[in-house]
C-alpha cells in the first residue's frame, strides 16, 4: 500500500486540521485540489493522505479516489474522518510525496509493546516541547 503526505498549511495544530476539515467536508468526504493527477494512484486508493503540522507527520485520512474536475485540475477524494497518528519528524515540502506503508506512523490508540499509546493531545503537547 501506498500513501501521500503533504503539508497542512495554515494549521497550526491538529485541533486546527480537525475543524478544517469538519467545515470543509461534504458528506463525509473532503476534496483536495491538486494541479497534477499522482502517476501511481491506483496505488494510493486505500492508503492515506498523512498531514505535516511544525515539521511532524500528525494525522490522517484515507484516500478514497480521485476525480478530474472541469478546469483541469485533480480533487483527492478523502474520507473527512482525521487518525491522529504518532508524531514523527518529516520535512515540509509543496505538494504531495508518496510514503510506502512501511514508514507509516501507527495510529494513536493503537497499542506498542502492551500499553496504550498517550492520548492525542498529550502526545501533541509533548512533541511541541520536543519531548516526543
Amino acid at each position: 500500500m501506498l500513501h501521500l503526505t503533504r503539508v497542512a498549511f495554515g494549521a497550526d495544530s491538529l485541533a486546527t486540521l480537525r475543524r478544517r476539515i469538519a467545515t470543509n467536508q461534504v458528506g463525509g468526504f473532503l476534496r483536495l485540489n491538486t494541479r497534477y493527477r499522482p502517476k501511481r494512484a491506483e496505488d494510493v486508493i486505500g492508503g492515506s493522505l498523512y498531514y505535516i503540522i511544525k515539521h511532524r507527520l500528525v494525522g490522517r485520512c484515507e484516500v478514497v479516489g480521485f476525480e478530474e474536475t472541469e478546469n483541469g485540475r485533480t480533487h483527492i477524494v478523502l474520507k473527512a474522518a482525521l487518525i491522529a497518528v504518532e508524531p514523527i519528524a518529516r520535512r515540509a515540502h509543496q505538494g504531495w510525496r508518496y510514503m510506502e506503508a512501511p514508514d507509516a506512523p501507527r495510529d494513536l490508540g493503537e497499542t506498542v509493546d502492551g500499553a496504550e499509546m498517550l492520548p492525542p493531545d498529550l502526545a501533541e503537547a509533548l512533541a511541541d516541547a520536543a519531548l516526543l
